[in-house]
């Protein structure tokens, strides 16, 4: 693997935790809602990732990075809460919040900002590496 493909491996990670801090922060963002039916409540998503191979046909070089595969929602069951007095209640007085956990959210987004910023890190390291061996021809 050439350290030119250092730099697309990092972009895809860096892609990938991007489309997961976004989707973590609309879960938050939709944590605390509130309707009055089970269809039209918010559901928690989340992103599904895959290894993408590039080049792996005729023996070449092959890289992995990651693709983003689509965003699912979650199956877990939704909060439901008995609140007659609610302006949102249906005819039996309840409720239905989002089956978001904020402290599963939160750590979602401490780990997907890591992630990121280890991408980060490899593309400054592979960037420092390529000056250096250039510097080595200039002497």
């Amino acid at each position: 693997m050439s350290l030119f493909n250092v730099f697309s491996i990092t972009a895809s990670g860096m892609s990938a935790q991007s489309t997961r801090l976004n989707t973590t922060a609309s879960n938050i963002a939709n944590a605390d809602s509130v309707s009055s039916s089970v269809d039209e409540v918010y559901r928690a998503r989340h992103p599904v990732f895959a290894a993408a191979m590039q080049n792996a046909a005729d023996g070449q070089d092959s890289s992995v990075g990651v693709q983003v595969l689509g965003i699912v929602e979650s199956n877990k069951p939704l909060n439901v809460e008995y609140s007659p007095e609610h302006p949102m209640a249906d005819k039996e007085g309840y409720i239905y919040k989002p089956n978001v956990n904020v402290i599963e959210e939160m750590t979602n987004m401490i780990s997907a900002s890591r992630s990121y910023q280890t991408n980060v890190q490899l593309a400054e390291s592979a960037k420092n590496m390529l000056n250096k061996t250039l510097q080595l021809g200039q002497r």
